[in-house]
């Protein structure tokens, strides 16, 4: 029987109500991210900075995102959701107008870390939203919340060029501070929670925290002590979250077989997806010789694609199951990869339909993955669960940027690990999406493995041994 049982009072007008504004806010928290990319030049030129020290505008709100999504999915399984969108869209907001109104770069970089403090909330609640909230229906809204993300993921860039080129980068951060409005709205439409018993293990949690921000810094800048930093911590986290009583994530988790299988799956198929973002405006721009903006339009194709299909995957999820949506997904990501290895060098406009189906793949694997581990997980470790779930997909896409960066200063390439494509300086990126191919068929052979049977049920496996 579920703990929660507050989603009984909401009539369909208000869970139509939630689901928009859960998406709505999800969008502006995603945009301020992808927005502020195409700022960077304006922000270093406002401040006279170096590449190095105006990258900490994007490095310094990804690293805190990220760990604050782990923190906050634990919370969520604590406090109500209600209060922690409160805080946390309050300090998101701060943030944004301490950011529009920031005279030097120190208080710029104050600025975007409050706003990662606080809008690490927004994704790590809005995939808790629906599992506690709208159970019968969570596979619909999981495909509309993966459809936001891909869709504000493309928009974002766009709004951000029109903005900052039209006006200044400084009105990007209004966009944020606007969310301030939606708290009156979580805090009339959310339905009231208990706080749940337990408690926060602090020291696990700072750990993980050490641990995670290490092993970002190591992916990004290959320092070797980064890396012993990261192995130490992180086995201090193990050895801490093994030995006592009521450690920051709960080992049953990790020994739930189901679970990882799944969250690896989702992170090589992210993976994946984000070295297929990262690689794609280098290879039009130096194949092609395309500017900024034909690339933005080779491109936007493919993310509308997405924010349509997850719509799609979500009714496909609540008909025939997330399983063989996670399927569809990584054969999209991996036939997508394909296709641009093969014709890598090619004209754009051949390009950019091979791209449409990788991108296709996006939205369908973050929620059927959504969908299949709330199923997993019992109740009471959801929150946590997703918390780790959000963290992977950030690691992903540091991983996938600074790999494939390494990859692409491979000059001299002479060999073609893909029989059908051309000759010539493709060679590289030829050989990288073929990699990437490969990482989209390792993750659906290790998912159709662990879920062999169509009708298998995603029974939680803690709750099958207890």
């Amino acid at each position: 029987m579920s703990d929660y049982t507050e989603h009984e009072k909401l009539d369909a007008q208000a869970r139509q109500k939630l689901i928009i504004l859960v998406c709505t806010i999800l969008a502006f928290a995603v945009m301020n991210g992808t927005m502020f990319n195409v700022a960077i030049p304006d922000i270093a030129a406002s401040f006279n900075l170096s590449p190095s020290e105006v990258s900490w505008v994007l490095t310094g709100y990804i690293l805190v995102f990220a760990i604050g999504s782990l923190m906050y999915g634990k919370l969520a399984d604590l406090y109500p959701i209600k209060t922690l969108f409160t805080i946390g869209i309050s300090i998101f907001a701060t943030g944004a107008f301490i950011g529009f109104l920031s005279p030097n770069y120190p208080t710029l970089l104050a600025a975007r870390i409050l706003q990662a403090i606080g809008g690490a909330t927004i994704p790590a609640l809005a995939f808790i939203v629906p599992i506690r909230f709208l159970p019968n229906e969570k596979g619909r809204v999981f495909g509309l919340i993966s459809s936001t993300v891909a869709f504000a993921s493309g928009v974002g860039p766009i709004i951000g060029g029109v903005v900052g080129g039209t006006l200044n980068w400084r009105f990007l951060f209004l966009f944020s501070v606007a969310t301030v409005f939606a708290i009156p709205l979580f805090r009339k439409w959310l339905p009231n929670e208990e706080k749940r018993s337990g408690s926060i293990d602090l020291p696990g949690a700072a750990l993980m925290a050490v641990s995670v921000a290490s092993l970002l810094f190591y992916i990004t800048t290959f320092l070797w002590y980064l890396l012993v930093i990261f192995i130490v911590f992180f086995i201090l986290f193990l050895w801490r979250t093994f030995t006592i009583t009521h450690p920051f994530i709960d080992p049953v988790i990790l020994k739930n077989t189901k679970y990882t299988i799944t969250v690896l799956t989702s992170f090589l198929g992210t993976s994946a997806l984000f070295g297929l973002i990262f690689v794609i405006p280098i290879m039009l721009r130096e194949l092609n010789g395309l500017s900024t903006l034909k690339i933005g339009l080779v491109l936007f194709p493919g993310a509308m694609a997405a924010g349509l299909i997850g719509q799609i995957g979500g009714k496909i999820i609540e008909q025939r199951g997330a399983i063989l949506v996670v399927k569809i997904a990584l054969l999209l990501i991996a036939s997508g990869t394909f296709f641009i290895s093969t014709f890598a060098g090619y004209s754009a406009w051949v390009i950019a339909p091979c791209l449409l189906i990788a991108y296709l793949g996006f939205p369908l694997i973050q929620s059927s993955t959504a969908d299949l581990l709330s199923t997993i997980l019992p109740d009471n470790q959801n929150g946590v669960g997703m918390g780790v779930f959000n963290l992977l997909n950030f690691l992903a896409g540091a991983f996938s940027s600074a790999i494939f960066g390494r990859l692409l200063d491979m000059k001299n390439v002479s060999f073609s690990m893909n029989p059908f494509s051309l000759s010539g300086n493709n060679l590289i990126f030829s050989n990288l999406y073929l990699g990437l191919t490969c990482i989209g068929l390792l993750a659906f052979s290790i998912f159709t493995l662990k879920f062999l049977s169509k009708r298998e049920k995603a029974v939680p496996e803690s709750s099958a041994s207890s």
